[in-house]
């Protein structure tokens, strides 16, 4: 392979998320070429497709990188073979089911010498960047997070979210989470969770969180998956300099009212960029930030019994 040859890759889990988002920037960005699949309920057309990780990775010595998409709790095993046999690895967010293991996969890939990119696609919507770039200044006194949505319309029949691992109401919340930490100029820790959870479920469905500054920032988040009447995916801080608000995800931007005008790259094709970049600078991105605000949730959330909850 040369520099200038697309780099050999293989999707690991075809489920939404990959087809949504993965395999459409994979298909247009010059820099890659789908060359495989491992998936047990269907690949994409044209593609080889193998059942396990561990056949890709003797069959195909010419892949170079797998991009793993699959539920959180199976995605170690498929990294550590990954970065076992030498190949680059992304990882889709969350980046494990507990922070021991992405720590543990940094350490491998460094020792490999291999890229570990942990993904967080929300902070590639367009509006994060200049936000981050006008905080960097500003001494922050107030944050407000709002993350709710339908979980019947974001995870139709995905019972893996519901399971010990699957994070509940933080899979959607870890985009906001992921969003904040990109952006505050000073680090947060959380000190309150309220987390509610249906009494047939593992993981809340609901989310209430208190973070300080160790100063004086007032810093809360509200997360939910009963949502009705379209998504609320927004962001507002106050600074001693006036006012931001990121809304629908990060992709607008406003400051003090006006909303700014922002290139839109696209989440998951800055990805995939990025990814390209690290591959040739033989180096990893691996933030694990957002994950440390969900296990602290864990660690501290109050338990609040709901009623029983079905698609």
């Amino acid at each position: 392979m040369t520099a200038t040859d697309p780099i050999k890759i293989a999707i690991v889990g075809v489920g939404k998320i990959a087809r949504d988002q993965h395999i459409p920037a994979l298909a247009n960005d010059p820099r890659y070429d789908l060359a495989a699949t491992v998936s047990r309920s269907g690949g994409v057309g044209g593609v080889e497709n193998f059942d396990t990780v561990d056949a890709l990775l003797d069959a195909r010595s010419d892949i170079t990188a797998l991009s793993l998409c699959m539920p959180p709790l199976p995605r170690f095993a498929a990294a550590k073979a990954a970065i076992a046999a030498g190949r680059h690895v992304m990882l889709e967010k969350p980046p494990g089911a507990t922070l021991a293991e992405v720590r543990t996969l940094e350490a491998l890939a460094r020792d490999a010498g291999v890229t570990l990119f942990a993904t967080w696609h929300s902070r590639h919507a367009a509006g994060v960047a200049p936000a981050r770039d006008w905080l960097a200044d500003k001494h922050v006194t107030r944050i407000r997070i709002d993350w709710k949505e339908d979980v019947r319309k974001w995870h139709p029949g995905q019972d893996w979210i519901w399971e010990p691992g699957g994070l509940g109401v933080f899979d959607p919340g870890i985009n906001a989470l992921s969003i904040l930490t990109a952006i505050c100029p000073v680090p947060l820790h959380l000190t309150a969770a309220d987390l509610t959870f249906p009494a047939n479920r593992d993981t809340p469905i609901a989310a209430d969180l208190t973070f300080t500054d160790g100063e004086d920032i007032d810093a809360s988040a509200g997360f939910d998956w009963r949502q009705d009447g379209g998504e609320i995916w927004e962001i507002a801080v106050e600074t001693d300099a006036g006012a931001l608000r990121l809304i629908e995800g990060g992709s607008r931007l406003f400051l003090d009212g006006a909303e700014q005008t922002l290139t839109e790259p696209g989440e998951y094709p800055d990805l995939y960029r990025h990814f390209a970049t690290l591959v040739a600078q033989g180096q990893s991105d691996v933030d694990s930030s957002p994950l440390i605000h969900v296990a602290d949730a864990f660690m501290l959330g109050r338990r609040i019994a709901d009623d029983p909850f079905h698609d």
